[in-house]
């Protein structure tokens, strides 16, 4: 599988329209060299853009849905669109991922569960999702998590119980914590023993700099490529039955006690 991880700046003079549009033709130059394309988080507004969630959330099936969707569709490719403020009519809003086929189709959307900003910014401005989310994609299951969920291994674990494979990871990561992001990718990959795509955003957010460096880590946690802090496409290439084969030849997660799932037989 062939994966191309944009790693989109958001740029805070460009119209969200505008920014909507340049995305569409970057997802569209990749037909023909990736089966599954990836966006960060919230690259319509800037994960850190608090004050304009509310004027920015959109329905599920709004503008980025439409330009998304068709972008997918022209390009011939599975595209993970990062996430959008949802706006659900008959609730809060919601930092919401979604992933579409080749074909153009809405394959799964996945509310986040866990929301940054502890008593202040998306923690009180969003609702927290409830379920985990896994989709079919290209003979394998990926499972799917939204930045700050990188934290919390219970989601990641619930995600490999679910059959997960590959985990998608669209983010807007704070350079002051970088460091964090690098290991935590390579821990989720190494415990779950699973293909960990982590997709950030470049440039500022509403005065924090983004830390930007995508990173695809493989089941032995080994950093198959990285990106640096500019925007720019990540593209690379791997394996996904790769994880069966790591996962027989070093069994670990048979051999788990705790947890209320049941151990991987």
């Amino acid at each position: 599988m062939r994966a191309s991880l944009i790693q989109v700046a958001v740029d805070e003079g460009e119209s969200t329209a505008s920014r909507r549009e340049r995305v569409a033709s970057l997802v569209r130059d990749q037909a023909g060299v990736a089966d599954l394309v990836m966006l960060p988080e919230l690259w319509t507004t800037g994960a850190f853009a608090y004050q304009r969630f509310a004027d920015e959330a959109e329905p599920l099936d709004g503008p980025t849905h439409e330009a998304m969707a068709k972008a997918a569709s022209e390009a011939g490719v599975w595209l993970h669109a990062g996430s959008i403020p949802e706006r659900d009519p008959e609730g809060p809003l919601y930092n919401t991922s979604l992933l579409f086929s080749p074909d153009g189709e809405l394959a799964a959307a996945y509310r986040k569960i866990h929301r940054f900003g502890f008593d202040q910014g998306e923690a009180v401005l969003m609702g927290a999702g409830t379920q985990l989310c896994t989709a079919r994609l290209a003979g394998t299951t990926v499972g799917l998590a939204t930045c700050y969920d990188l934290r919390f291994p219970e989601l990641f674990r619930g995600l490999v119980d679910a059959g997960a494979e590959v985990l998608l990871l669209p983010a807007g990561w704070p350079e002051r914590r970088r460091a964090h992001w690098t290991l935590l990718a390579q821990a989720r990959a190494v415990e779950n023993q699973a293909f960990v795509l982590a997709c950030g955003t470049a440039g500022t957010h509403a005065g924090v700099p983004q830390a930007g460096h995508s990173i695809v880590v493989d089941p032995w946690g080994e950093v198959l490529a990285q990106a640096g802090p500019e925007e720019e496409v990540l593209t690379v290439e791997f394996d996904p039955a790769k994880v069966a084969t790591v996962r027989e030849q070093f069994p670990a997660l048979k051999d788990r006690v705790l947890g209320l799932a049941a151990p991987l037989r």
